[in-house]
Order: C-alpha cells, then structure tokens, then sequence
C-alpha cells in the first residue's frame, strides 16, 4: 500500500492561548498511539502525565514520555488523547484515528472520515 500521510491539527486544551499546529502525519493503523517529536511537546507546552515502556519494531524497548491531553482536528472531526513523545514526525495510530472515526484509503492512499458516518463520528458502545 506504502505510506499514508495526511494533515491534521493539534492543540494543548489546557491552554487555548495557544496556537494551534498543523503537522502532516504519518497514518498508521498497525500502530496504536498518537506520537509526536519533542519540539511539538514543547510548541504545545503540553504536560507530561506518566512515561510508558514502548516496544518498537525492531523488538527493542523503549521508555518514553507520555504526554496530554490533546485537540486533533481532521476536517470535520475532533477527538482528545494522550500521545507518546518519540520519533522526528507526528505518528496517528488506531486509537486516535477510532475516536475521530477515520479509515485509510488504501487505493488513494488518503485518510477520509468514514464514508458511512460523513457528518458525524460513530462509535459502538455496547450495554453489557
């Protein structure tokens, strides 16, 4: 398929003074977490909330800072999470891109909101 990347927007919600950025992301659904480099958490002023031991590709471990909340905006979409600080590009993984009710396009290689859902998110959430 190759690489997928799209634009999206981050904000600190604790502190709306703030300018918001926009970065240009690197979709990946086989990833879990939002990441993003050192210089937007410090563009972001965001806080560090805990660390987490990460595993890599590579089979290595790594410990990392996790840091939040924070605003995404795609189009017409808006979710909060938590984001890992690593790496030298802003990463949406699967929770983030769940939330915001993304999918990845693989024929275009484009991320869209869900075609079944266009105006709206749509989550499932079961009474058990």
């Amino acid at each position: 398929m190759g690489l997928v990347n799209t634009k999206i927007i981050l904000k600190n919600p604790r502190k709306p003074d703030l300018t918001p950025i926009e970065v240009d992301a690197l979709a990946d659904t086989g990833s879990v977490h939002l990441c993003i480099p050192e210089h937007l958490k410090i563009q972001l002023e965001l806080e560090e909330i805990d660390k987490k031991d990460v595993t890599l590709a590579d089979g290595s471990e790594k410990l990392v800072p996790y840091v939040g909340p924070i605003e995404l905006k795609f189009k017409n979409r808006t979710g909060f999470c938590g984001a890992l600080v690593m790496g030298d590009q802003a990463l949406l993984g699967a929770i983030p891109m769940e939330d915001m009710d993304l999918v990845v396009i693989p024929k275009t290689r484009e991320v869209a909101v869900n075609p079944l859902s266009p105006n709206i998110a749509t989550s499932i959430a079961k009474k058990l």
